[in-house]
């Protein structure tokens, strides 16, 4: 019976971290989609500047996608670091259940818990510069006059409640 308690000891403070990590997993995966998404509209709207004969504004769409392949770079390695460390911290929980009856596998598992734990840490970096890089893109765009419609002035509608 004392096997048993320590067996689910075992388990479960790793699989606080499984918990933990799955949703920092999930809001990668958010991010990533977002990310993607952004990226497939600029390629979109640089393909029509581009075919339409805006050449600036297709140059401009072309900057913005660089920023946003470097960003997804960084969310890429993030999401497999992460991934990793989720992984990790599954084995070394198995490891520890049969650490119970095999020595050499509790000592396994806690190098393995270490290191899943180094991936986490590198991984949140990732994100952590990501997060910090991520408004720059849309400064830049919203300071790039190869964005505007030079053309012609905006319609402005105003409603006035008189």
């Amino acid at each position: 019976m004392n096997d048993i308690a320590r067996l689910f000891q075992a388990f479960l403070a790793p699989a606080i971290f499984v918990s933990a990590t799955a949703l920092l997993v999930l809001s990668i995966n958010v991010r990533l989609m977002g990310i993607v998404s952004r990226f497939r509209q600029y390629v979109h709207a640089r393909h029509d500047a581009a075919k339409n004969g805006r050449l600036q504004e297709a140059d401009a769409y072309m900057a913005q996608i660089n920023l946003i392949e470097e960003r997804a770079g960084m969310i890429r390695r993030c999401f497999l670091l992460v991934l990793i460390a989720l992984a990790a911290t599954i084995g070394s929980c198995l490891l520890l259940g049969l650490g119970l009856y095999w020595q050499q596998a509790a000592e396994a598992a806690v190098i393995i818990f270490v290191l899943a734990m180094l991936c986490l840490l590198a991984g949140t970096f990732y994100y952590i510069r990501e997060v910090s890089v991520s408004l720059s893109s849309v400064c830049i765009e919203a300071s790039d006059s190869r964005f505007m419609d030079l053309g012609s002035q905006p319609e402005i509608h105003r409603h006035d409640p008189l």
